[in-house]
């Protein structure tokens, strides 16, 4: 190529954002933080603020060690320091498995949901003391058959649960979570600090029978959207459909099912970055409930595989302005320029301002030619955590930054689910707090060493001025 030629590919490539051969040092990444720093692996972390007080931060995540309990963090001091300890091994909590999910409510109320080692119920738990203690405070069983809609729906229900997801906002609660079938949902009143009702009878989202991997959002109004994704087999297809309950815990039913978007992410679609958990779509919702200038509008984020089977995978971004009726044409999120893999999105939404994050795993820069981002010779099966902001209601995002400082390889650990199925963010104050596994051991505090086990990272990334 002439040195023409050359200028120009690393103009393109600098405009981008992208890595190449020709790599482009991305800003510095924001302080890491080793939460666990505990042997053995830590993956699918769930990570809340409380809006009574920004500097209280919990995280939860999944441990492979021992038989029963998740690892939680707490923080006062916004994130720079843990108090860290097992929960759910065998204490108020039960034996816990896994799936946590966080929600902090207006109150100062903190809810977790999460899996049992054992049994067909989707417990719920309370703290109200920002996470130094919980206690259960539901068992949310299978619903009675009756309550399916249709009767495929009806036949085999709860063959197992799995990935709850608990939000709370205008005073009420709600879960969702797989019930072996179809999507169920559950929810309860909140009237203060501890002052939490009974939760409703379980019902079936209609039209969600083997859609699974899904999300919840609360509305302004007390509306409640679901969101999965249609199949959970197979590595091709992917399809999006959201379900809306326009009362929330009024009288009125979920609606039926409306169609999305395709993804041609599969419930296991295999990735060189995942290859032996491998990824879904992970869909994610955040309403908008500011009162601002998109008051209303509800945000989807997915994985979109550009071509089925080619590992190319991006980051979108929805919006809906009529309770998920219609939805707008999706904005790209990454803005690299390469045919690698961006996987496992989240989204949160700053009730202080409407703006926008989203947080993901990205191999752009392994490219299997060394350096910075290839911890191997092999393209795209290591992994960074990169993220962007929206402050238009969604229309464009600003320039990716890396928020790991580090590379980490996910095979590498040990860890029979990778980097699990999900990552954790929460927005608030103008500053993003993502929760992220990592064994490239940057801060040098990884206990099993660089490219071994999996610790959990966070960080606190501020909007950055355009």
């Amino acid at each position: 190529m002439r040195l023409t030629g050359l200028i120009s590919a690393f103009a393109i490539a600098l405009a981008a954002g992208s890595s190449s051969g020709l790599a482009v040092s991305a800003a510095a990444s924001p302080t890491n933080v080793d939460v666990s720093q505990r042997h053995t692996n830590e993956s699918e972390e769930a990570i809340a603020v409380n809006p009574t007080n920004p500097k209280n931060i919990v995280m939860v995540t999944n441990v492979d060690v021992p038989a029963a309990g998740m690892f939680e963090g707490v923080s006062f001091d916004g994130g720079k320091t843990w108090t860290t300890s097992l929960i759910g091994n065998n204490d108020n909590l039960g034996a816990a498995c896994c799936d946590p999910s966080l929600s902090f409510d207006n109150y100062g109320n903190l809810f977790l949901a999460y899996l049992y080692n054992v049994g067909n119920f989707v417990p719920v738990a309370l703290s109200t003391d920002g996470g130094l203690h919980f206690n259960l405070i539901a068992n949310i069983a299978k619903p009675a058959s009756s309550s399916s809609s249709t009767a495929s729906e009806r036949k085999g229900l709860f063959r197992f649960v799995d990935q709850p997801t608990i939000t709370a906002a205008h005073n009420e609660v709600w879960t969702v979570f797989n019930g072996g079938g179809p999507m169920v949902a559950t929810g309860a009143a909140v009237t203060g600090l501890g002052q939490v009702g009974s939760f409703s009878p379980v019902v079936v989202v209609p039209g969600s029978n083997n859609c699974t991997y899904g999300d919840v959002a609360i509305g302004p109004n007390g509306q409640v959207m679901n969101v999965c994704t249609l199949t959970e087999s197979g590595q091709g297809g992917g399809r999006l459909y959201v379900s809306l309950d326009p009362d929330g815990l009024g009288p009125a039913p979920f609606g039926g099912s409306v169609f999305v978007a395709e993804t041609h992410v599969g419930g296991f679609d295999f990735i060189p970055a995942q290859p032996d958990r491998s990824v879904d779509a992970e869909p994610g919702l955040a309403w908008d409930r500011t009162g601002g200038v998109h008051n209303g509008r509800v945000y989807l984020v997915y994985t979109l595989e550009v071509k089925n089977e080619s590992d190319n995978m991006d980051i979108e971004v929805s919006y809906s302005d009529d309770q998920g009726a219609t939805w707008s044409a999706p904005a790209r999120v990454n803005d690299d320029a390469t045919k690698n893999s961006q996987f496992l999105p989240k989204i949160s939404l700053d009730p202080t301002s409407g703006n926008l994050a989203v947080v993901w795993y990205d191999s752009r820069n392994d490219l299997g030619l060394g350096g910075p981002g290839d911890t191997d010779g092999i393209p795209n099966d290591d992994a960074q955590f990169w993220g962007a902001f929206s402050t238009d209601g969604g229309l464009t995002f600003t320039r990716n930054s890396q928020i790991s400082a580090g590379t980490s390889n996910s095979h590498d650990s040990g860890n029979h689910i990778d980097y699990g199925d999900y990552t954790g963010l929460s927005f608030y104050g103008g500053i993003a707090h993502p929760a992220w596994s990592d064994n490239s051991n940057s801060t040098g505090t990884n206990p099993d060493g660089t490219l071994h086990q999996l610790d959990v990272f966070t960080a606190a990334v501020p909007v950055p001025s355009r």
